[in-house]
């Protein structure tokens, strides 16, 4: 097909569409170059249509192109958005939400200077970890605590600190991997420990670490299995065994716990996951676990134990690779002190949506209904399970109230509905299951509600 040289010509220029009203409030709000670069992206645009056979387009396809384009690149790339996956501890969505009080005291930290090192009583430097490990020795029963940025630092750091160039004995049942492929073995070895393992995958016994000790054993290390269960003929060595043989051998005792489970998960209907309390009360020398997991706070690595071994932890070169910032800091200490007035439940988004009641949650569910029905939309409850995620409490489950679109109900497939919830400022994550979209209410916060209800309509009849 020849090219049309007149529909060529008829395309504006960069200046022109630059000194329109629109061009103005572009340049004005984005900067002249980033207005510059979105109209000669439109153009090309316009320039490829042309060469396809169509007529040149109106000027407003450039100016609207242009104008999109700079909405688009001017959203921020990490943003928040709704989870109504039913997965509370969702590591791909960022794990667990921060409680109101915790996002308002980092606020107030961010926005100027702070005592982040500087000992206020004294005056004169002070250390970073000294607003939050008071806190952490009265909730768990430690005599000292030290954080770090996750809890892969906590236990290279740990494992760096008490056992390089020796060996550590392990259970062979606990050779882990987590996601995004952090596993227990890798992180040993880059610690410059040497592995041993005892026992079998299913039976590990206190003889077989007793057997494996030598003038070479620095430490012995139980992992706490969270994301997995192995069930039948099994048998494990408790902490308690664990510690009566460091004593012992006069070897440390370290439990990677992995969770940070602070309350008791037999109160909400799930099975018993072990506590850093627990661990403490056992003997055990240092325990580590995460922060942004069933603690609720921000992501950390936070290690617990016995003073002189935080000490060693706290001295050596790696532990200022792996520190944490003050907006890390001022998180967890707002997070930790719902734990010590007690209110965890009501504050803490993690363990509101673990107890949440299906009553509340079809509730919740029922209002959607109504609301969507109003604007022609048939949605249905639904009986369902939540889970817990995030490496915790494995094959566990909590019942919840399902809001359900379903296929034959819906004016378009259902992937497609579900990527332009997700394409949205504010994207609504979900889940499709058997030609039906699911919303879980346990998942997605109260004050989200009127703004998920819109996204739906919208992105329904989009």
């Amino acid at each position: 097909m020849p090219i049309d040289q007149n529909q060529l010509r008829l395309l504006p220029s960069v200046e022109e569409l630059l000194l329109t009203p629109t061009g103005q409030k572009l340049i004005e709000h984005y900067s002249r170059p980033l207005t510059v670069r979105a109209f000669r992206e439109a153009l090309t645009l316009g320039r490829q249509e042309i060469l396809k056979g169509t007529p040149c387009p109106p000027r407003d396809f450039f100016l609207e192109g242009a104008t999109r384009k700079l909405e688009e690149q001017d959203l921020p790339h990490l943003r928040p958005l709704i989870n109504a996956t039913g997965v509370i501890i969702n590591t791909n969505l960022g794990r667990a939400p921060l409680s109101a009080t915790a996002l308002e005291a980092v606020a107030r930290v961010a926005h100027g200077y702070s005592n982040l090192e500087y000992d206020l009583t004294a005056g004169e430097r002070g250390s970073r970890h000294d607003h939050v490990s008071a806190l952490l020795c009265e909730i768990t029963g430690a005599e000292g605590a030290l954080i770090t940025n996750n809890n892969a630092a906590a236990v290279l750091l740990a494992l760096s600190t008490l056992a390089q160039g020796r060996e550590v004995i392990i259970s062979r049942g606990q050779l882990v991997e987590i996601g995004g492929g952090f596993r227990i073995p890798d992180v040993m070895r880059q610690s410059g420990c040497k592995l041993i393992e005892v026992g079998t995958t299913n039976r590990t016994r206190a003889r077989d670490y007793a057997n494996a000790i030598t003038t070479e054993t620095a430490l012995l290390l139980t992992v706490h299995p969270s994301n997995f269960l192995i069930t039948g003929f099994t048998e494990s060595t408790s902490e308690q065994e664990l510690v009566a043989l460091g004593q012992k051998y006069s070897l440390p005792v370290m439990h990677d716990l992995g969770s940070g489970c602070l309350l008791n998960s037999e109160h909400y209907g799930l099975a018993h996951e072990p506590m850093p309390q627990e661990s403490i009360q056992a003997g055990v020398d240092v325990v580590c676990f995460s922060g942004d997991k069933l603690l609720g706070g921000p992501q950390a690595g936070i290690l617990v134990g016995k003073a002189n071994i935080i000490k060693q932890l706290a001295q050596h070169p790696l532990m200022r690779a792996v520190r944490v910032d003050k907006m890390v800091l001022t998180a967890l200490e707002a997070t930790l002190q719902h734990y010590r007035r007690g209110e965890a439940e009501r504050h803490i988004p993690v363990w509101r949506m673990i107890s949440a009641r299906s009553e509340a949650l079809g509730r919740r569910v029922d209002r959607w209904i109504e609301q969507l029905r109003d604007r022609g939309i048939t949605t249905r409850r639904r009986i369902g399970q939540s889970t817990v995620g995030g490496g915790s409490l494995p094959t566990e489950t909590l019942p919840t109230i399902l809001l359900a679109l379903e296929a034959h109900d819906s004016q378009k497939p259902l992937a497609e509905l579900a990527r332009h919830l997700r394409m949205r400022p504010v994207p609504v994550i979900t889940r499709i299951s058997r030609d039906t979209l699911l919303f879980d209410p346990r998942t997605m916060l109260e004050e989200q509600d009127a703004e998920f209800v819109q996204a739906l309509i919208e992105s329904y009849y989009t």
